[in-house]
């Protein structure tokens, strides 16, 4: 029988504010975590994390995951397809990029409602490139509390730390001042790569 118990209780606790530069620790913890787990649990957990592999993303990755039978998986994979189709949406728009591209669509989800736009909205507007990306952060640990406020000893608390982990992760490898310069280059390289696209276009 699995022991989420004691394989949650041995877990550090995360703040959502652990995000000053320092070593990083989701490799490791991941890795304890899955030497406790059950083959069916790892596999779950390394579903998870295929999810943060952009290579990956693709329709039928998003179409496999919406239909899982594991709860977290579905609704975790769902939200997270709206909030990056919704930030794409928005680069395509910013940088006057054609409508629709890069977005991924899934057949049957044209009516689906993203509850979170507003919010989504809100965060993408601001014009700082840094604080957009840790709204849409904080945006992503409240849905996990969301996904997760009924679960504690089980495998949906632990799928739960885990995309926890990967965000304080993410941030524990920047300091505000190289986050900053590295979301600019990011944002100048779209803008580079499409100017470059659309001159090889008119010539």
């Amino acid at each position: 029988m699995d022991n989420y118990e004691y394989i949650i209780a041995s877990l550090p606790v995360l703040q959502q504010d652990d995000v000053k530069p320092g070593q990083l620790v989701a490799q490791e913890l991941l890795d304890e975590i899955r030497e406790q787990l059950s083959g069916r649990d790892t596999s779950l957990l390394d579903l998870l994390l295929e999810g943060y592999d952009p290579e990956r993303l693709d329709a039928e990755f998003y179409r496999g995951a919406l239909r899982h039978r594991n709860r977290f998986i579905r609704e975790w994979f769902r939200f997270d397809l709206d909030l990056r189709n919704a930030t794409v949406a928005f680069l395509n728009d910013s940088l006057g990029r054609p409508d629709g591209q890069d977005i991924v669509r899934l057949e049957g989800r044209e009516t689906d409602e993203f509850m979170e736009a507003e919010a989504v909205e809100d965060v993408l507007n601001c014009g700082d490139i840094l604080k957009r990306e840790r709204g849409l952060d904080d945006l992503r640990w409240q849905k996990i509390d969301e996904l997760t406020v009924l679960d504690f000893f089980d495998i949906e608390a632990i799928l739960g730390y885990a995309a926890k982990l990967k965000i304080v992760d993410r941030w524990l490898q920047l300091d505000p001042e190289a986050g900053r310069q590295l979301f600019r280059r990011l944002v100048e390289d779209i803008r580079s790569t499409y100017d470059n696209k659309k001159q090889n276009i008119t010539i």
